[in-house]
């Protein structure tokens, strides 16, 4: 799976002058589109519009330079549809204007080229299982907030407190499957998974009863879950667990990510510093 991640990265610095289709990189590392961008962006820390931008801008800073084209056609070039657009993308990265850093000769930021390895550390394993499940729904209460990517999030936090005690225990009691009891759902995510972009956050439960009349819902159609389990301090072993699982477990099993919610059932220490963790995420086998 790394070769082909490497030939992929090889694919973008090619294309660097026209547009890099995701269809053409998941084509090149033999997997979809949807987990291509995840497995790429839990790799690189980024997501891969935001290096593809990083890496243009590099390269359009050594042109800049070099002096040997007009701005206007480094532009192009880099497939920004005016001088000021691209002006104001190369203020963005670089903290100077395309202008001024030819006149001045100023120092430039630079995005590396990517490129990936294994690294074999061997001091831990991941538990997890792989189960089929019928078609279910999420019932609770949804609310859209911004993705935080480490530490707590302060409008998930705002919002269950705001539902509460009475509500939170309605909802509790119709859970009728596992994973049982309380869970957090995340769905509809913007496909960058960009720190601060939106997703649907549920608070609910896994259940197959009639939805209540003030609950939202989510209808999850039958399908392969692998469900990954951890324990450790919250809310961090929580947040690295999703790393994990797209950096060491995909890269090593027959499955990827397929579209769906993603949940996660938690269950925390009575002083809150640890947490006990199911995740499921939707999966489906490879073929190759």
């Amino acid at each position: 799976m790394l070769e082909r991640l490497n030939q992929a990265m090889e694919h973008i610095e090619r294309h660097l002058d026209r547009p890099v289709e995701v269809s053409d990189l998941a084509r090149i590392g033999m997997t979809s589109e949807y987990h291509f961008r995840r497995l790429f962006s839990a790799l690189a820390g980024m997501p891969l519009s935001e290096y593809v931008r990083r890496r243009r801008l590099t390269v359009a800073g050594a042109e800049v330079l070099a002096g040997e084209r007009t701005l206007l056609e480094i532009a192009v070039r880099c497939g920004y549809g005016s001088g000021e657009a691209f002006a104001r993308a190369f203020r963005a990265m670089h903290g100077v204007g395309p202008g001024e850093a030819r006149r001045s000769g100023a120092s430039l930021r630079s995005q590396p080229r990517m490129s990936f390895r294994l690294v074999v550390e061997g001091s831990s394993s991941m538990r997890y299982r792989v189960v089929e499940k019928d078609a279910f729904r999420i019932v609770g209460r949804k609310a859209r907030v911004p993705l935080v990517h480490e530490g707590m999030n302060p409008a998930i936090v705002a919002f269950i407190r705001g539902l509460g005690q009475e509500t939170r225990q309605r909802i509790e009691d119709l859970s009728d499957q596992e994973p049982e009891g309380i869970v957090s759902v995340s769905d509809d995510l913007d496909e960058s998974r960009a720190e601060g972009t939106g997703l649907d956050y549920y608070y609910g439960v896994v259940t197959g009863a009639a939805v209540p009349a003030d609950m939202d819902a989510l209808n999850v159609p039958a399908g392969t879950w692998a469900v990954f389990e951890s324990s450790g301090p919250f809310p961090q072993t929580l947040q690295y667990l999703w790393r994990d699982v797209f950096t060491q477990w995909f890269p090593s099993n027959p499955y990827r990510s397929r579209p769906g919610p993603e949940i996660l059932r938690t269950r925390p220490s009575q002083d809150g510093a640890h947490a006990d963790a199911e995740l499921w995420i939707p999966v489906e086998r490879t073929t190759v």
